[in-house]
This record gives structure tokens, C-alpha cells and sequence, in this order.
């Protein structure tokens, strides 16, 4: 889709930490984070929801789920993380993207109020992108 965002990041045109790729999938970080080291999972495919996942990419897309939750309490030394998704309402990309978010106790975030952070710089922002892809080796 030539007017997507997360298009434009698959395709290679759009600037976009990645931390995972793969034939199917690319993961990179948010730009507008929840909190530092924030993700968002891909399909390569243009696909808007959820219930648009073709069934030969479903089980991918939750094993690459997995492997990025595990990579920000590993990665990222975060205590957990919250993984969601939207379908429709509150998708600010009509592509369908999932959330890995790295948690600690005590970081702020209640319910489903999404307070959004910055990196300092690009430099620091790469430095969470090395992190995270190490932690996926």
C-alpha cells in the first residue's frame, strides 16, 4: 500500500529501527514509545486487523510475539512486558501491529491510558534497537 507507514518501513523507504525480520514479519521500535524499547510487530503483507492474518502467517506472528516479550525482559533487564493490539478503534495505522511494551513495576502506566515517551536522541534510540536485537540472537 503506497500511502502506509509501516508499508513504506517493510518496504525499506521509511527510516525504522529494526530489532526482527524475516520472511513474513519485521519488528521495530515505536517512535512515539510507551516506554523506551516499545516494538511493534508487523506483517510484511499489508493486512489491517487481526481477523485479516492469513491462517499461514498466525502462527509466526505469535512465536515472533513471544521471541520480542522475551527479548525486553532480557534485553532491556525490564520485569515484564504488556502485549496488545487494536482493530480498527485506536489503530493509528491501518496495518495490523502488535504492541511489546517492557514493564517494571511501579513505571506509571494504568489501565489502558498509553502515556507516550521520547528518546533523547537517534543515538539512543539505536542503542535499544542493538540491545533488543542481541537479546534475539
Amino acid at each position: 500500500m503506497p500511502d502506509c507507514a509501516f508499508c513504506s518501513i517493510v518496504a525499506g523507504t521509511a527510516a525504522a529501527d529494526l530489532v526482527l525480520e524475516d520472511d513474513d514479519l519485521v519488528a521495530f521500535l515505536d517512535r512515539r514509545p510507551v516506554f523506551k524499547g516499545h516494538v511493534l510487530l508487523v506483517p510484511r503483507e499489508h493486512v489491517v486487523t487481526l481477523p485479516d492474518l492469513p491462517a499461514g502467517l498466525r502462527d509466526g506472528f505469535l512465536a515472533a510475539a513471544q521471541r520480542l516479550a522475551t527479548a525486553v525482559v532480557t534485553g532491556l533487564e525490564a520485569q515484564g512486558s504488556f502485549v496488545a493490539l487494536n482493530n480498527v478503534v485506536s489503530q493509528s495505522v491501518p496495518h495490523l501491529h502488535l504492541h511489546v511494551v517492557p514493564r517494571t513495576k511501579g513505571d506509571g502506566l494504568r489501565g489502558f491510558f498509553w502515556p507516550r515517551t521520547g528518546y533523547a536522541d537517534d543515538a539512543e534510540r539505536g542503542e535499544y534497537a542493538a540491545r533488543l536485537r542481541a537479546a534475539l540472537q
